[in-house]
């Protein structure tokens, strides 16, 4: 599929931002859009496919028509795009704007089967130079509804952990996380440019995939580090530093072996996100074994006063025996759900313990909520959870969590709501 050129007519504004009035701006990752790009490979256009030596097989990225923003709103992108090289660079010549090609959606894929992520891009260029174009991930656009409850489950238990999360959206304090698996990047680019203070290290092993979520997925090249810790491109190039200025330099995406790099790691974070499988959808033992070196390396990153875990999962909890194993037809198609009690138990027992205490404070806790519309769990281990003498009632524990959502989505003015991703198959992990 040919990007078409946009035509110079000027269009209407409809997004206006303000902090007096709280106002839900629209979902382009609503779950009902994925029509348009949870499609075959021959449905759509691949514009990069190439095979692993990572274990993740024949990896490619497919492109689909995205239906939002429509045409008539490119213009307001259009000047934003004209503002942001105007702050950077000074005034721009009249003839040579910049305009927006179109959207697409981008899907990563694994051995063609396995959706590893979905972004939303924008595709744009400078009319001095009309045979060039930049693709820009959008960060506010999550596809996948999983990551939304990853983000929803997260933030709500450190923010239930006497962490000051407003002075880190607002940039007054640094925040420190941590993501292991990239895929297509949003998770980390979403955290970045929500929270001003957010420094988030990425970890990927698969160096075919940083290739791939730069290239064709959109996501900033400034944020790939070198082996000896610099940064693969010294400086942005100018298209770059109008789209990604203020975001891209708390990026550091670094091509690594996720339990060599919390070994040799000596930061202290404050979240850490881990949603790491490879192309035959499974997480590997040595990032869940309670025995293994990674786990209580990952421990001790973790600040120990209010540290938060958030782990993907696929549970496939919908389409399990009652007993929670997986039906003999399914095993080798759905390999990870009979695990994820014996992942959750792991988590729980190495990062908070069994009641011993952390940091002065209560040990923590683990919950679990199920993600809708997919089989998937997210899984949340956070220390110094602020309800005294209350951690085995799981109502006062929902409770405070819903509270502390609906506070984030008007400090991140988030699309979307949080309630859903919390209240969902609530489950404590004892």
């Amino acid at each position: 599929m040919m990007w078409r050129r946009a035509r110079s007519s000027a269009g209407v504004n409809i997004r206006k931002l303000s902090t007096a009035v709280r106002r839900r701006i629209e979902d382009e990752g609503d779950w009902s859009y994925a029509s348009e790009w949870w499609g075959t490979e021959s449905e759509g256009h691949t514009v990069l496919r190439s095979k692993s030596d990572k274990g993740n097989g024949v990896v490619s990225v497919v492109a689909y028509p995205s239906s939002k923003p429509s045409e008539l709103h490119w213009a307001s992108t259009e000047r934003w795009l004209q503002k942001r090289y105007e702050e950077i660079h000074g005034c721009l010549e009249q003839n040579d704007r910049f305009r927006v090609l179109g959207y697409q959606w981008r899907a990563l894929r694994f051995n063609d089967d396995t959706r590893q992520s979905t972004v939303k891009v924008l595709a744009a260029y400078r009319q001095s130079e009309p045979g060039v174009f930049a693709v820009m991930q959008q960060p506010h656009c999550l596809a996948v509804p999983y990551l939304k409850s990853m983000i929803s489950a997260g933030l709500a238990a450190i923010a239930s952990c006497d962490y000051n999360l407003m002075d880190a959206v607002t940039g007054n304090e640094s925040m420190r996380i941590l993501c292991i698996g990239h895929g297509g990047g949003s998770l980390p680019l979403f955290l970045a440019s929500k929270i001003q203070g957010a420094v988030v290290d990425i970890v990927e092993i698969d160096p075919l995939v940083i290739s791939a979520s730069v290239k064709a997925m959109g996501f900033p090249a400034f944020s790939v580090v070198t082996p000896s810790g610099k940064r693969a491109v010294s400086k942005p190039d100018t298209m770059d530093e109008v789209l990604w200025k203020g975001i891209h330099e708390r990026l550091f995406l670094y091509e690594s072996d996720a339990e060599e790099f919390i070994l040799n790691n000596t930061s202290l974070y404050d979240m850490i996100f881990i949603d790491a499988y490879d192309g035959e959808d499974i997480f590997p033992h040595k990032l869940w074994d309670p025995h293994s070196p990674f786990l209580k390396a990952l421990s001790n990153r973790l600040h120990p006063e209010h540290g938060t875990v958030v782990v993907n999962l696929h549970s496939d909890t919908e389409i399990l025996n009652p007993d929670g194993s997986a039906p003999s037809i399914l095993q080798q198609t759905l390999p990870m759900g009979k695990y994820v009690s014996g992942v959750c138990r792991a988590y729980k027992d190495v990062v908070v313990g069994n009641g011993n205490s952390c940091g002065g404070k209560d040990s923590g806790l683990g919950f679990t909520v199920s993600v809708p519309w997919v089989c998937n769990t997210s899984l949340v281990v956070c220390r110094g959870f602020g309800v005294k003498g209350g951690h085995s009632n799981r109502d006062v524990i929902m409770n405070t969590l819903i509270s502390k959502s609906f506070e984030l989505e008007n400090v991140l003015n988030l699309p979307f709501s949080c309630l859903q991703y919390i209240k969902r198959g609530f489950i404590v992990v004892d």
